[in-house]
Formats: structure tokens, C-alpha cells, sequence
């Protein structure tokens, strides 16, 4: 591991929600105030991470960097440990890209404007958070109060059936983050001895098979419901047909990601053995979201309920990477969810620059609009090649890589393998 003097990570963290508590105080009657502090914090977080990981993060180094470690809460075991990898600094800056330009979309939200960028900046926090976290339960504390921002915004910022949406996905991600703090609390209690929630230290730790089977099992449910698995997944649609476009596309761009940052981290990293056995499952599973997805996708007239089903079918393609087991299928997986996060973000940006235009999302009554909106029309285009993993875009490549990868994969032969021994 390597540590950096300054707390890159920590600043990182807390700068946006310590920036949130100041907006109730800001002098600003018509929020116009309120828009440029909000998106001034959103930029200058980016830079800061952008700073830090240019000159402190090393790519070629493969161990956890940026290490910070302090005793917050020692009565419950509980640390402030953050450090980044490969894994986690892409996803880290895709969500403060994402972030910072969906505050910039929002420019013209005028209801409750202090409200809406104080939950902006708290969701900024509690996202970065969530993939920086090196303590199972500082995970999970992110991963909860990243819940309650995201529900506010669609509830009050929402369309017509914005509480059923609002409410579906709380429930959802509520009940099944449940499954996070019960696998935590086994994992760090097992073996007696000395408590820990450190991942570092908890892959250190040997667990029985079957122990680890019901863990995994658990964890699949908790990420499956954010990664939008079948049959997991019915809070989106709803979830994006009536957020705003803003919320959209920190939705589509950076929370569905966590889903499948989680599989990686924990379900891949921790519990090894057990991911051989679901590893067929998972790719059963990533065909169906990816099949399912497109078909239901072709059967939408609204734009935003199109763009979530395209979200869920390419979800699918994550879940087939890591289920490979394979280096060249987890590094297609983690392109195919940047990749896709930049793309839905610009594809969900155009849609609610398209709705401000046209004052509808249903595509029947978009007749002409190439004709009305050229700029817009060859965005979307575009957006919509890469998309469909046109060759030479960035989605063209995740996918590639993640069929090479399942393609080459002995996960099937280590099953049989591992069947056998356990019985």
C-alpha cells in the first residue's frame, strides 16, 4: 500500500458535504447563487481529484494507493480507511464527471433550488465514498446515505407518479442493502479473536465453503437490485421515466456502477471460492439482462423508459465480464461501466434537452424534430452509435473484451473442479 501525506482521499469525501451544510446560509433569493456555488464545488472537487491522481497515483502499480487510515469509532470497530486502485480511481472520477455536469444540467431547476443542490452535493460525497471505502461498515454507512438524496430528488423534482417511483426504489435498495451489513457483520465477527472490517484484512481471512456461499448469495441481491439484475431491476424503468434528467443521469452514469463495483470488490475479491460457483449463474444472468433489456427496450414510447431498458441491457455485459474470472473479462467489464456511464449520462442529458424544447418524451409526437433541433439530433446520433457499440467507440471495446474474455474462460472447468472436491 502506498500513502500520501496530504488527505487526498479524505478532502476528496468531505469537501462536497461540508460545501452542502453552507447552502441554507448563502444570501440568494432567486438561485442563481446557489447554482454557481453548487456547480463552482462540483468542478473544484474534479480538480482536486484530478490533482491527486496525477501526481500521487501510480497506474502501473497494482496495490492500493493514496492509503488513509484513522480510528473513528473504536467502541464498533469502526475506521475511517480509504485508498484507491485500479479498480476504484476510474470510477471515482466518472463519478465527479457525471456529478459536476448533471449539476450543470440542472441550471434551470427553480423550484427549492437550495434544497435540490444540497442533496446534489451530499449525493456527490456518499457516491465518491462508497467507491473509496476500504471498511466494510464506512461502506455501507455511504452506501445508505447515498439512499436518501436520490429518493428527495425524484420524489419532489419528479413527474406525475414520482412518489410510487421515489418510494419503489427506496424499498428496493433499503431492504436489500440489508444484506451489505449482515455479510460485513459475519465476515468481520468470523474466527473470534480480533474484530475487523478492513477488506485488506478480511481477505486474509478463510471461510468455510458454505459460509461463503450464503455471503456471496447475499451480497448478489444487495448489488444485483443497484446493477439492475433480473429480475431485480423493476425499480429503474420507473426510477427514470420519472426523475428528472439531472437525476437521470447520475442513475444511469455513476449508481448502477455501484452494483457492479461491489461484485468486484467483495463478491470477486473476498469470497473467491464461492464466486466459482455463481460464476455460471452470473452469466446465465447477464444474457437474460442483456436479451431482455433490448427487447423491452424496442417496445418503450417513452425515451427515458428506452434509455433505462438500453441501461439494463448493457449491465448484462458487466455481469458476463465478471463472471469470466478472467483479467482480460474484468477489465471489459470495467470499461463496458465507464463507458456506459459517460455515454446514458450524454444520452440522458440530450433527452431532458429534448424535453425542455419539445415538452414530451413520448418519441410518437418527435416527428421532424432532426429538422427543429439539428445539433441536438446529430448528438444524439452519435450518443446512440456508441451506444450500440459502434466499432471504434469506446462501448465497441468493453464489449469485445468482455466475449474474449468469457470466450477464454475456464470458470467452467474450476466449477467441475471445485464440485468435486466439495463433494
Amino acid at each position: 500500500m502506498i500513502a500520501a501525506q496530504f488527505p487526498w482521499l479524505t478532502a476528496i469525501v468531505l469537501f462536497p458535504l461540508l460545501a452542502s451544510f453552507l447552502i441554507p446560509v448563502l444570501p440568494d433569493k432567486d438561485g442563481k447563487l446557489v447554482r454557481w456555488y453548487a456547480l463552482g464545488v462540483g468542478i473544484a472537487d474534479f480538480i482536486l481529484m484530478c490533482c491527486a491522481f496525477w501526481q500521487h497515483y501510480d497506474a502501473s502499480n497494482a496495490n492500493f494507493q493514496l492509503v488513509e487510515n484513522y480510528v473513528w469509532m473504536p467502541q464498533l470497530g469502526l475506521n475511517w480507511a480509504v485508498s484507491v486502485d485500479g479498480i476504484s480511481a476510474p470510477l471515482v472520477l466518472l463519478a465527479g464527471f457525471v456529478t459536476t455536469l448533471a449539476m450543470f444540467s440542472a441550471w434551470q431547476v427553480d423550484r427549492r433550488p437550495k434544497l435540490f443542490y444540497f442533496l446534489m452535493l451530499v449525493l456527490y460525497s456518499a457516491q465518491v465514498g462508497v467507491f473509496v471505502a476500504q471498511d466494510l461498515l464506512l461502506f455501507f454507512i455511504m452506501w445508505e446515505v447515498e439512499l436518501i438524496p436520490v429518493y428527495l430528488l425524484v420524489c419532489i423534482w419528479g413527474g406525475q407518479r414520482r412518489r410510487y417511483a421515489a418510494t419503489k426504489f427506496l424499498l428496493y435498495t433499503a431492504a436489500a442493502s440489508i444484506f451489505i451489513l449482515v455479510a460485513a457483520l459475519a465476515m468481520g465477527l468470523y474466527g473470534g479473536g480480533n474484530v475487523t472490517f478492513d477488506v485488506a484484512e478480511l481477505a486474509q481471512k478463510e471461510y468455510p465453503l458454505t459460509l461463503q456461499l450464503l455471503l456471496y448469495a447475499g451480497l448478489l441481491i444487495a448489488f444485483g437490485v443497484k446493477l439492475a439484475i433480473f429480475p431485480l431491476h423493476t425499480w429503474l424503468p420507473d426510477a427514470h421515466g420519472e426523475a428528472s434528467s439531472p437525476v437521470s443521469m447520475i442513475l444511469a452514469g455513476v449508481l448502477l456502477k455501484m452494483g457492479g463495483y461491489g461484485l468486484i470488490r467483495l463478491n470477486l475479491d473476498l469470497l473467491a471460492d464461492a464466486h466459482v460457483y455463481f460464476a455460471p449463474v452470473l452469466a446465465i444472468l447477464g444474457v437474460v439482462n442483456i436479451i431482455y433489456g433490448a427487447l423491452n427496450s424496442f417496445a418503450q414510447t417513452n425515451m427515458k423508459r428506452r434509455l433505462a431498458y438500453s441501461s439494463i441491457s448493457h449491465m448484462g455485459f458487466v455481469l458476463i465480464g465478471i463472471a469470466s474470472f478472467t483479467d482480460l473479462g474484468i477489465n471489459g467489464a470495467m470499461l463496458q461501466m465507464i463507458s456506459h456511464g459517460l455515454i446514458a449520462s450524454v444520452l440522458f442529458f440530450l433527452a431532458g434537452v429534448t424535453y425542455d424544447r419539445s415538452h414530451t418524451m413520448m418519441m410518437a409526437e418527435m416527428g421532424g424534430i432532426g429538422q427543429a433541433m439539428p445539433k441536438v439530433f446529430a448528438l444524439f446520433t452519435m450518443g446512440a452509435m456508441a451506444s450500440l457499440a459502434l466499432p471504434g467507440m469506446s462501448g465497441f471495446v468493453g464489449e469485445l473484451s468482455v466475449f474474449v474474455g468469457i470466450a477464454t474462460s475456464d470458470v467452467l472447468h474450476l466449477y467441475i473442479l471445485h464440485r468435486h472436491s466439495f463433494s
